[in-house]
């Protein structure tokens, strides 16, 4: 009987290295998310001898502020919500989701009036590029409306306020990648 009482865990210990394994398994995520990207990026580089097709430099600039403002909404959001503000916090979370819509939206515009074609050298990177980057806002979208829904039903909170925490530092992943791809695609020759 003293055994088995002796190696019961400590009542808070499982929820902290819970959360400790999720914060290390998103950093991996995030490591191995790096390496594509950084690839991607390398590849355009490496191709720069190509002769790069002329972008709607307009419209490139506009969807980067939009991403952008993305960010400041989010970590709103976050902030909000980890200071109990949960009303504030699922409006700024609606409106990262609606500035996120709006930067895809901007990148299948761009896509449908290229003027350029996906077999090209520089079309190939720049579809590439682009289509990876876009899904990966996509799939924050979704993920910013479960967290939204749960949040409009009062789930998060300064004590739990993970699922948020992880979905904004995913989507800050996401605008750094593009404050990198913006200017290799859209400013160098």
């Amino acid at each position: 009987m003293a055994l088995a009482t002796a190696h019961q865990p400590v009542a808070h210990a499982p929820a902290h290295n819970q959360l400790a394994i999720k914060r290390a398994g998103l950093w991996l995520f995030f490591f191995s998310e790096t390496i594509l990207f950084g690839l991607l990026l390398s590849a355009r580089f490496y191709l720069e001898g190509i002769h790069r097709e002329e972008l709607d430099q307009l419209l490139g600039l506009g969807i980067t502020i939009v991403l952008l403002l993305s960010s400041v909404t989010a970590y709103t959001a976050e902030t909000a919500i980890e200071h109990d503000n949960k009303k504030v916090g699922s409006w700024y979370l609606f409106f990262t989701i609606l500035l996120g819509l709006l930067f895809a939206g901007g990148v299948a515009f761009e896509w449908s009036t290229a003027h350029f074609h996906r077999y090209e050298s520089f079309g190939s990177v720049f579809f590439t590029m682009t289509g990876i980057h876009a899904t990966h806002v996509v799939t924050g979208v979704v993920m910013l409306i479960l967290v939204w829904i749960q949040a409009l039903r009062g789930r998060y909170s300064s004590k739990n306020p993970w699922a948020v925490s992880a979905v904004v530092m995913y989507w800050h992943f996401v605008d750094v990648v593009w404050v990198f791809y913006y200017p290799a695609l859209y400013l160098t020759k």
